[in-house]
């Protein structure tokens, strides 16, 4: 349990960096993207540039409250079934979070390592793309995002709070934001969906149907297990159970992770001008791309 008690030391240093930060002074930034002085650092950024991917290694990129612990927990369920040891995450899991030293030490890690990351696709380290490692590619209707994120922020006592939820629209729309604009995100991915390399992921056909997503993950990633592990799997990955298992998998800031894992949860928000508004940008950046169709925003994202 080591390597998972260091996880739990990572995120209990990072809530603890909270505490003294005001909403003013959380981000950075770095090539013109936002990212909270909290988990991320310059100097990380500048030792990611040198990382040494490995063509075995699995790629989880999601933009933030996009269900990126849902996915690592379904990916590192595969895992265990399938090398019949527990998989444990001996580092924070976002690829881009932690100190310096993180890559030097990852080259001991065994694989196959699971790479989180909120990084958009031309931001990722070059040895990634040259390997051509998998990558899973989680998405969520943007108006849920946004509720989410606005909720993350306001609920995790030690994390600096927006003043109202309609100042939080404001930023997110703007991109100014942690790890900058979900539109931009969505962009730079969408232009590499079809390579083969690449599995496209969302977060409404996991709540519509999880066993059909774990087979479609455990099959993208090549492991071979029988009906009744996937079953098990899917079983472990609803909300409820990881939802009853946070404090012990991710520390104070579980509960806050697994919120509510509602889809259409923004009608609890969004005023009509906010709507509108949201419905024209996605509309400037993803209208007729075939990730604007495959994100149904018609079906999720109107009243």
């Amino acid at each position: 349990m080591a390597g998972k008690s260091r996880f739990l030391e990572d995120i209990e240093e990072a809530l603890e960096k909270s505490k003294d930060t005001a909403l003013s002074r959380l981000l950075f930034t770095h090539q013109a993207v936002p990212y909270p002085i909290t988990l991320c650092s310059s100097e990380t950024f500048q030792a990611l540039d040198a990382f040494e991917a490995r063509a075995d290694d699995i790629v989880l990129a999601s933009y933030p409250k996009c269900g990126s612990n849902w996915i690592l927990h379904i990916v590192s369920e595969l895992i265990s079934a399938d090398s019949k040891k527990k998989y444990e995450h001996p580092e924070f899991p976002v690829l881009e979070c932690g100190d310096p030293e993180k890559y030097q030490r990852m080259k001991q890690f065994p694989s196959p390592r699971i790479l989180a990351t909120h990084l958009r696709y031309d931001r990722l380290p070059g040895s990634i793309l040259r390997k051509k490692t998998k990558m899973l590619v989680m998405f969520r209707n943007p108006k849920d995002t946004a509720a989410s994120f606005f909720r993350f922020h306001n609920d995790v006592p030690d994390i600096p709070s927006y003043g109202s939820w309609d100042e939080f629209f404001t930023q997110f729309m703007r991109g100014e934001v942690s790890w900058g604009s979900f539109f931009d995100f969505a962009v730079s991915w969408n232009e590499h969906l079809a390579e083969e390399n690449v599995q496209l992921i969302l977060y409404e056909d996991l709540k519509e149907d999880l066993p059909a997503g774990v087979q479609r993950i455990a099959d993208f990633l090549g492991f071979s297990l029988g009906g009744e592990q996937l079953g098990a799997i899917a079983a472990l990955s609803t909300f409820q159970a990881m939802r009853a298992r946070a404090p012990e998998t991710h520390g104070a800031v579980g509960p806050y992770l697994f919120r509510k894992g509602e889809v259409g949860d923004w009608k609890n928000l969004f005023s009509e001008a906010q709507n509108q508004e949201m419905d024209e940008k996605f509309k400037a950046c993803l209208a007729g791309t075939s990730l604007g169709e495959k994100l149904k925003y018609d079906t999720y994202c109107h009243v």
